[in-house]
């Protein structure tokens, strides 16, 4: 045996993985398709990496079993990834909404703590090595791999499947994962991009596109649930946080409702200007909450040439539904090209949520991304990773 367990996939929970497993004095060996670890955290958070989020828990995730995550989130908390990285010079800054950045670090230097912490434990990250095969032996696991146009053959006792997703095939993104686990007849629950900007076409293509670079904070719902963050419009379609939250719970077919002003009523506001000055033009009451472009192209839907004194009730019913229930329908989204993560995958009722083993085949464990748990934008897919990384790195 090469080492106690080969690991396939140098990311989030690849890497954090062959750190735990060094803690405990355990032997692996990480394989690595890209030319080197951490590609995805690198890019992050454009490149600052949003490594967690405060208030992470099994409610901000998506899985037909939303129960899976639990045992992993009590065995690694968020404190303890907090702990973690400050051991390593890394302190988190708040941004937003509970996202914690690195304060005056960035992606790379996330990575660094791996692979400087890994080498130390006498770790091995081999990176452009491109598994072809896996063979299960009776005592573990053969893996051969290319690099250099030669093959290299491992064996161990166990086996960390750690490959991610399908999303930015750019980055190195592979189906490995899901191809291997339908080899051996895992159940696979359907995958699709998520965390994703959504696409506009037909008639109102023109009227998204003219507003491309502009920027609202909004109230984005479906029937099943909200979020309040900026959408960016798109040349395209729509982008910006909001957007890429709710992309994650959109069906194709599907629409979406825009709450233009989550804060405030729009009706309320028209009557106290009525009061104060009606004959203020609806334009001018409307560009103070937006941009001069942005309230322009209402004028598609609303009487902005108006006084407010004069508007009618229809036309103030009009108004508040296009400011507070503006209905878009997506045509699409624009695939995982775009997607930050995937949904679906390997289906958790396949894998122990205690240890991370498969059920079906002894010694073999999977992590990150490639099961079905995808969490919210905002650092919860890291801890996610992090999580199922120190899970398996105790059982192997």
């Amino acid at each position: 045996m090469n080492a106690d367990a080969i690991i396939i996939g140098a990311g989030a929970c690849g890497l954090m993985c062959a750190v735990q497993a060094g803690y405990l004095g355990k032997k692996v060996i990480v394989l690595e398709k890209s030319e080197k670890p951490g590609a995805k955290i690198l890019i992050s958070g454009g490149g600052r990496c949003n490594y967690t989020n405060q208030f992470a828990s099994a409610e901000q995730f998506i899985s037909a079993n939303p129960h899976f995550i639990k045992s992993a989130f009590t065995q690694w908390t968020v404190d303890d990834t907090i702990g973690f990285f400050e051991t390593y010079g890394i302190t988190g800054k708040e941004k937003t909404l509970g996202q914690l950045f690195p304060d005056d670090k960035n992606a790379k230097d996330v990575v660094e703590v791996f692979t400087s912490v890994c080498e130390d434990f006498g770790q091995e990250i081999r990176c452009n090595a491109d598994v072809k095969d896996i063979e299960i032996l009776p005592e573990g696991f053969k893996v051969s791999y290319e690099k250099n146009d030669k093959t290299v053959v491992l064996t161990a006792e166990k086996l960390v499947i750690t490959t991610g997703g399908l999303p930015i095939p750019k980055m190195g993104a592979t189906d490995f994962a899901l191809r291997f686990a339908r080899k051996h007849n895992l159940k696979i629950i359907e995958t699709a991009p998520a965390l994703v900007p959504l696409t506009i076409t037909g008639k109102d293509e023109e009227w998204f596109a003219q507003l491309s670079g502009n920027s609202v904070f909004c109230e984005v719902s479906n029937d099943e649930i909200s979020f309040e963050e900026n959408i960016l419009f798109t040349h395209w379609g729509l982008s910006g946080p909001a957007i890429l939250q709710i992309s994650s719970f959109w069906r194709r077919g599907e629409t979406i409702n825009l709450n233009l002003l989550p804060h405030q009523d729009i009706v309320a506001l028209l009557d106290e200007e009525r009061k104060n000055n009606g004959k203020t033009l609806l334009s001018t009451l409307l560009n103070r909450i937006y941009t001069k472009k942005f309230t322009d192209a209402l004028g598609k839907f609303l009487p902005l040439s108006k006084p407010v004194a004069a508007l009618t009730k229809a036309e103030i019913d009009l108004i508040e539904q296009t400011i507070h229930r503006f209905k878009v329908k997506p045509a699409g989204d624009k695939g995982y090209d775009k997607a930050e993560v995937m949904r679906g995958g390997i289906d958790t009722n396949e894998i122990s949520s205690k240890t991370l083993a498969c059920k079906k085949i002894p010694n073999l464990f999977f992590g990150g991304e490639c099961l079905d748990v995808t969490g919210w934008l905002g650092g919860y897919n890291f801890q996610w990773a992090w999580a199922s990384g120190f899970v398996i790195a105790q059982n192997i």
